[in-house]
């Protein structure tokens, strides 16, 4: 049974440190059992326009000084702290998110934006040594860093709290006023930090959020000329064809990817497959870097195998607002349909099924799924599969892993597992991902790390020391003497 339990309600927009009410509502229901999260105020363009015009006036016209900004984020991270447990339910409620995951995540925003208030304390430029050179002679040389003025966050519906502390926090520390696009399947969890952030004394203006279709409003964010830069995460094809669509705004992009767990022989397979059992099935796999293809060394390959299927049917499936729930469902019934067509399609190709691959829990989740040696060829090795399955592959040397992990139009994170530092090092230098983790899964992100990909993955870091350079300009300023 589930222990705890969530109060639906209405959420207004925030507009110029105003809640607004459209005379429309989306319903937010729950992807578990369909019951109502709440309703959130729908907005359209035109609401969009109109939280362009609060966030350019008060970035024009009020102050909000680097000292202030950094007092609002630790506030803010002290509130968090203080609404946990309101945040944690709603996170699992929205989101379909186990709560002891829910909690965690929770537990996180706080680090995110006590990050982000160190960033605003601490922004500053650099001196440029002038005299250097002849021509530079009796000048004084400074780069300081700028905001850009309106920031369009658009938010992903996976970790709809600390995600969004992510972009709105450093954002925020940098100087920049924000209009946030919360992912329209979890939009409450971000009005809820709003909330945090009013209280914690963000003037009015400087952050604003909208919700809606993302089409409408997404585009309306990307399309504005006032908004100078985007920061999003999502899928590949949306991101890429933002950055598309707006060639002389910064777009930051934290896409996807089909995150590689290299398993060499002289590696600790034991923990490696202790580690994969959470971080392949937390979220039910929707994570950016959830473990997804495991490339085994053939000497260890059948001995963490076995670990591996124990560990993954010892898993508890269910309602994830039950604390002993490991995997909840997916975000939608459309999601969880695909996800099953592909470990069927994946099956009928040739691979395995070690474990799961069906409908659970009266057809509410899809159980944690095992495919052993799926083709190269087949959509769970291809493409970003964001459901709660991992493949298995076998290697025989180094090289080859090295080979199989690239073998992949994303690059995100990568994990690695040897005992020999020299193989861990060639690694890190080899594998062509933003990431790579010895000895570790690719599922981990402390908050202050840098943390995004390349190729089809995305072109930024995030991180909060990271973002807020991200999310500012350098200015140079010469001095005659």
């Amino acid at each position: 049974m589930a222990t705890e339990t969530i109060q639906a309600a209405d959420h207004e927009l925030l507009i110029a440190g105003e809640r607004v009410e459209t005379g429309e509502w989306s319903e937010v229901r729950s992807p578990y059992d369909d019951t109502p999260v709440g309703r959130v105020a729908k907005a359209d363009a035109g609401f969009v326009d109109r939280a362009i015009t609060a966030a350019s006036e008060a970035f024009v016209t009020e102050g909000f000084p680097q000292h202030e900004r950094a007092a609002v984020l630790e506030r803010a991270a002290r509130l968090v702290a203080e609404r946990e447990d309101e945040l944690t339910v709603t996170i699992a409620a929205e989101a379909g998110k186990p709560v002891k995951t829910a909690r965690v995540e929770a537990q996180r925003c706080v680090g995110t934006l006590t990050y982000a208030a160190i960033e605003a304390h601490t922004l500053a430029g650099e001196s440029v040594p002038m005299e250097g050179s002849a021509t530079g002679a009796g000048k004084l040389g400074i780069v300081v860093r700028v905001p850009f003025g309106i920031v369009g966050a658009i938010s992903p519906f996976n970790f709809p709290l600390n995600l969004v502390a992510h972009k709105v926090g450093p954002a925020l520390a940098a100087g920049n006023a924000v209009v946030l696009k919360p992912a329209g399947q979890t939009p409450i969890s971000a009005i809820k930090l709003a909330e945090v952030l009013v209280d914690a004394g963000v003037p009015p203006g400087w952050l604003n959020v909208v919700c809606g279709p993302g089409s409408e409003i997404g585009g309306a964010l990307v399309e504005d000329e006032r908004v100078r830069a985007i920061s999003f995460t999502g899928s590949a094809p949306v991101g890429w064809d933002i950055r598309a669509r707006a060639p002389r705004k910064k777009v930051n992009l934290e896409l996807g990817s089909t995150a590689p767990l290299v398993v060499h022989e002289d590696g600790d397979w034991e923990r490696a497959a202790d580690g994969a059992r959470l971080h392949a099935y937390s979220h039910a796999g929707q994570s950016c870097i959830s473990v997804q293809r495991i490339l085994l060394h053939e000497a260890i390959a059948e001995r963490f195998t076995e670990r591996f299927v124990s560990n993954v049917e010892s898993l508890v499936v269910g309602d994830p607002l039950d604390p002993e729930t490991d995997v909840g469902p997916l975000i939608s019934h459309g999601d969880r349909d695909r996800v099953k067509e592909w470990i069927d399609e994946a099956a009928g190709a040739g691979g395995e099924i070690l474990a799961g691959g069906e409908l659970t829990d009266e057809d509410r989740c899809l159980e944690p799924t095992v495919i052993r040696e799926p083709s190269r060829e087949a959509r769970v090795w291809c493409d970003e599969i964001f459901g709660p399955v991992a493949t298995l592959h076998t290697f025989g040397s180094f090289d080859e892993a090295i080979e199989l992990a690239n073998d992949a139009r994303f690059g995100l994170q990568a994990g690695v597992f040897t005992r020999d530092i020299e193989l861990g090092l060639e690694a890190g230098k080899r594998l062509e991902f933003g990431g790579v983790l010895v000895n570790e899964v690719p599922t981990f992100r402390a908050d202050q790390m840098p943390y995004g990909g390349i190729k089809e993955s995305g072109n930024t870091r995030e991180g909060p020391a990271y973002a807020v350079r991200e999310l500012t300009e350098e200015r140079l300023i010469t001095l005659q003497g």
